[in-house]
């Protein structure tokens, strides 16, 4: 029997494709493998959101061909999709695989694994599946049969990935290119997926998409975010939800309605955690990356979101050296940030993406790397004391929470429905819904027992 690995960078809509290619190819009859250097076919599914994570990609396809010469490796996601040609040119590379052909993968991986002669008589180069059009990137499970197991063998807390795409042209973005317009599951299909979740024990589920907020609105008749968080707490029997970044226009008065009902119960079934992409603080620069907000509009939808969920997790992600960020620039960022109820940020450099706007206003407003260096270790430590007050506010509360994956030897980790990790005083097994009691702090989490 063929095995395989399936390696996920970036971010949470590219694991879901992951577990969902993991999954179609343990139906096509393969198994997974105990590590990339055992395994016969290798699917690297890549992130191409900066120029890091482009060198990360590269990083392990050269250490896989080190460890795995014979294998054969399948390069898909954002990296393939925008630079098909570059990573045809790595060694040992068998076909790239575009976002636009996704769905392909599991057939052509059950392909080259059938072939057992060497790769130089297979073909003169990879083959190549990309396009502009996105066709074959269906959001659907690829076969039928995978919504009882595609989450068999991920995380514990599976992402479930109902829209792709993207269609904000932000300035600094290349994710319209890379995974194309947006696209949403349609309702029954999410349904259908998040009860077959629930039949099969799972706890908590993660609702992703690329612009999450944006589901349903390519759909005949056109539906609402809010429209799919009602229908899967009315029409399924999933213990808990979470949701996954949504853009702050995104959060209407419906989504918001939701949250106050459903989250506040002694067992809420829908996580308090709020995540929306802030990238800046600034106004000026806001609109320099054709943000569609303003810091003030920002601003109103984090109260009304901590109004409605006085507990919740709260977090952004927040860029660093723009084009043209000068101090007074930053400054102003770093107040705003400074005065909102944040509980962590995703902070990362400005990485400039070719074909972007933002690409040619770095050649003509660069920000000095050391410049963008200290304002990291700025904006680190003014979200380490706001994150450790928030931590500190619950010892001695009770939160409700689900077990993670043990370490052999370890006490368990559990996560808490506002998004804060806790480490419990005892070995649980993973999946389960518990109540713990915080009973003190760790360097980034906290310490409790289960609640008697």
């Amino acid at each position: 029997m063929a095995e395989y690995h399936v390696e996920n960078f970036g971010c949470r809509a590219s694991r879901a494709d992951g577990e969902i290619i993991s999954a179609e190819l343990r139906q096509r009859g393969m198994s997974p493998a105990l590590s990339p250097a055992r395994a016969d076919v290798i699917v690297a599914n890549t992130c191409s959101v900066t120029a890091q994570a482009d060198r990360t990609a590269r990083a392990f396809l050269r250490r896989v061909r080190r460890e795995n010469p014979t294998a054969r490796i399948l390069v898909t996601g954002c990296y393939a999709q925008r630079a098909p040609q570059e990573v045809a040119a790595l060694p040992g590379v068998h076909a790239v695989v575009g976002n636009s052909h996704k769905s392909l993968v599991g057939e052509i991986a059950q392909q080259a694994s059938a072939a057992f002669v060497p790769l130089a008589a297979l073909r003169p180069a990879p083959a190549l599946y990309v396009d502009d059009t996105f066709a074959h990137s269906d959001l659907s499970i690829p076969k039928s049969g995978l919504e009882t197991c595609w989450w068999a063998g991920s995380q514990t807390r599976p992402n479930l990935k109902v829209q792709d795409g993207c269609g904000n042209r932000c300035s600094f973005c290349i994710i319209p290119a890379t995974r194309g317009h947006s696209r949403s599951l349609s309702l029954e299909a999410c349904l259908r997926n998040v009860q077959a979740f629930a039949a099969g024990g799972g706890t908590e589920l993660v609702l992703s998409g690329i612009n999450l907020g944006r589901w349903g609105r390519d759909l005949t008749p056109q539906r609402t975010l809010e429209e799919l968080v009602s229908a899967i707490l009315l029409r399924t029997a999933l213990a808990r939800l979470r949701l996954s970044s949504i853009e702050p226009m995104d959060w209407t008065p419906g989504l918001l309605s939701l949250f106050r009902v459903h989250s506040v119960t002694p067992e809420p079934r829908l996580a308090r955690h709020a995540h929306l992409p802030l990238q800046s603080g600034s106004d000026a620069i806001l609109r320099a990356m054709h943000r569609r907000y303003r810091p003030w509009h920002y601003a109103e939808k984090l109260r009304l979101i901590r109004e409605s969920m006085p507990d919740a997790g709260i977090g952004a992600d927040v860029m660093v050296g723009f084009p043209g960020e000068s101090e007074a620039l930053f400054e102003e960022s770093f107040d705003f940030i400074a005065a909102q109820p944040f509980t962590y940020l995703h902070l990362f450099p400005f990485s400039p993406r070719p074909n972007t706007r933002a690409w040619q206003l770095a050649q003509e407003y660069p920000v000095p790397p050391q410049a963008v260096a200290e304002r990291m270790a700025r904006l680190r430590a003014l979200m380490g004391a706001k994150t450790r007050r928030f931590r500190e506010s619950f010892v001695g509360r009770e939160l409700p929470a689900v077990t993670l994956h043990t370490a052999r030897g370890e006490t368990t980790p559990a996560l808490a429905d506002n998004f804060l990790e806790v480490r419990l005083e005892a070995q649980k097994p993973s999946n389960q819904s518990v109540r713990v009691v915080v009973t003190g702090l760790t360097e980034t989490g906290l310490t409790g027992q289960l609640a008697p």
